[in-house]
């Protein structure tokens, strides 16, 4: 296809992915790996893990990518590096990074290299102490929640101290203080906000030894959280501190489990919410229960303006001090997963249900394998809002905004998925994975693009995987996504073969042939009517992959399209790009 020139036409000097410091940052892996094997047990145990991404972007003219366009940059990688010393109950540990500079869609901001994080920690039993950089989370996460994904390139570790209590059995309790990570900037005063809290969670069964063998397990739990950031603003008087607390409940009792926390911030002017002082509230609640063969779930959140960040002016990903799960299926499937849901923190109402069903081996429909049935429903509406007294618009900044009741129900559908998905194994060489999902996707909000129609389309999957002996397979997966709105139809095919444990081979291609018209017609929001064409693309992809013990090597060559890559509930958006990449982690 056009999409694959030779790779002889590729400028090799060019491909320079390792420079001086990703070299010296290999080395230090291979030397820390071999010096763990020389170091004595009683003086200690050296681990770490290593992963290097880099790609090399070319022009493609029907992507509208030319040389101005990669401006110099035909190179790009992301790499880290963790290496951690542990002896008795003391650990320490650092993780080195480099964006030299960051692959297309990473934050700009991340360019450079250095030491990112590094702490240190003593365990004694009774009280669990980690100064420098680390990863925390209370609850469920809606008030405090640091956790790092390199997918997305998002860290937001926290710098400062954190102290976990056991002082009697069942009960645990937690504190920190610190400052968050933002790139590669040095906190200096003012700069971004201070954050602290305490959480606390009490295991009823282990407070209470006439409770110990009971089936029913009860645990009580809250937390709370405040930051600090002076008021600079020359025309609104913001509050400096800022809190959120949270109470909990969860219940199980043999395959039946339920947790429910709700959560409370008060007023919180921020860019996010157009700086308005109305209050955040949230609401949380899951059911699920399984047993062989049989299982579901039910998931409920509800959400106002529960927007919480180190800085109260920054948007987008960084310095998040919370976390709102986004109670939608994780898709693995790229055209499914084409349509992802963002979290909407200044409100939302969803519901995600799912149930899993395995039919007996040897049953009418089951078989002599048996197969089994998923069906998932997700379906996220806005928040009913009324006008605050003092404001004449809805969200006006400087005011309370708006109005809202707990569990309120707006008319705006954000997002919908129904999904329905047949596992069976046909023979014990044959296994098939068949799906069907019917999406609505509201490109207004998730993606902030106005006047975007809503999407509404349908996806299906066919992913068949034949065994050919103990080390041999071959997979092959089709699917299609017919949708009147956005990009139009897609259809991808995917062709695998495994040589276990050792190589891999595949060959993709996703292919936006629009309709028959190559032309997409939609309506506004404003009753009007656009027509758009769009050139029918091929989006080739070559892949081949290396595995031996803890370490993976991954080169793929080909076109990458236009899109969102979310990771629960976090997003980034993912430009074009045609070039090669190569992956490579290790750990040890």
């Amino acid at each position: 296809m056009g999409a694959f020139n030779t790779f002889a036409a590729i400028n090799i000097k060019s491909m320079n992915l390792f420079n001086k410091q990703i070299l010296g940052l290999v080395l230090a892996m291979l030397v820390a790996a071999s010096v763990t094997a020389q170091i004595p047990e009683k003086l200690g145990q050296v681990s770490g893990s290593f992963q290097f991404d880099g790609q090399y972007y070319q022009p493609d003219s029907k992507l509208g990518i030319t040389d101005s366009t990669i401006a110099g940059n035909t190179t790009r990688m992301n790499a880290f590096g963790n290496i951690i010393y542990t002896h008795g109950n003391f650990s320490a540990g650092v993780r080195y990074e480099a964006y030299l500079p960051p692959m297309a869609g990473y934050d700009n901001q991340l360019e450079g290299h250095g030491f990112a994080n590094r702490w240190a920690r003593y365990n004694a039993g009774i009280a669990d102490i980690t100064v420098g950089n680390f990863y925390e989370q209370f609850g469920s996460g809606m008030i405090f929640r640091s956790y790092e994904e390199w997918t997305l390139g998002y860290d937001n570790s926290v710098d400062g101290i954190r102290v976990v209590l056991t002082p009697v059995k069942g009960v645990t309790i937690k504190g920190i203080w610190g400052t968050q990570r933002y790139y590669w900037e040095k906190f200096e005063k003012n700069s971004r906000g201070v954050i602290k809290g305490g959480d606390i969670d009490l295991f009823i069964n282990d407070l209470f030894s006439n409770l110990e063998n009971a089936k029913t397990k009860i645990t009580l739990g809250g937390g709370f959280v405040s930051r600090y950031q002076a008021d600079l603003d020359p025309l609104y008087k913001l509050p400096e501190n800022v809190a959120a607390w949270s109470g909990r409940f969860n219940l199980s009792n043999g395959g039946f489990f339920w947790q429910t926390e709700y959560a409370q911030k008060i007023n919180d002017p921020n860019a996010i919410n157009n700086f308005i002082y109305k209050n955040g509230q949230g609401l949380f609640s899951s059911v699920s229960y399984s047993k062989k063969g049989f299982g579901f779930s039910v998931n409920g959140k509800w959400i106002d303006n529960m927007g919480f960040k180190s800085d109260r002016t920054t948007t987008g990903q960084p310095l998040d001090i919370n976390f709102l799960p986004p109670n939608t299926k994780t898709h693995s499937y790229s055209l499914p997963a084409m349509y992802p849901y963002a979290t909407q923190p200044n409100g939302e109402a969803a519901l995600q249900a799912t149930l899993n069903y395995h039919l007996p081996k040897k049953s009418k429909l089951g078989g002599k394998y048996g197969m089994g049935i998923e069906l998932n429903f997700s379906h996220i509406r806005s928040i009913k809002k009324t006008l605050s007294s003092d404001a004449t618009t809805m969200g006006e900044s400087g005011t309370l905004g708006y109005d809202s009741k707990l569990l309120s129900i707006g008319d705006e559908i954000y997002f919908r998925d129904l999904g329905l998905e047949i596992e069976k194994k046909i023979s014990p060489k044959l296994r098939f994975i068949l799906s069907a999902d019917w999406l609505k996707y509201n490109m207004d909000v998730i993606e902030g693009h106005p006047g975007e129609p809503t999407v509404s389309a349908f996806v299906w999957v066919s992913d068949f995987t034949l065994r050919m002996g103990d080390k041999h397979s071959l997979r092959w997966e089709l699917s299609q996504l017919l949708t009147k709105q956005d990009q139009g139809n897609w259809i991808a095919s995917t062709l695998e073969y495994n040589f276990a444990p050792t190589w891999f081979l595949a060959i993709m291609d996703q292919y936006n042939y629009v309709n028959k018209d190559g032309e997409i017609s939609y309506t506004t929001t404003e009753n009007e009517t656009h027509t758009s064409g769009f050139d029918k693309l091929h989006y080739p992809t070559i892949s081949a992959g290396y595995t031996k013990g803890t370490t993976r090597v991954l080169l793929s060559y080909g076109r990458q399209r236009e899109g969102i890559l979310c990771v629960g509930g976090v997003c980034r958006a993912v430009p074009s790009a045609n070039g090669i990449k190569l992956t490579i982690t290790s750990s040890f």
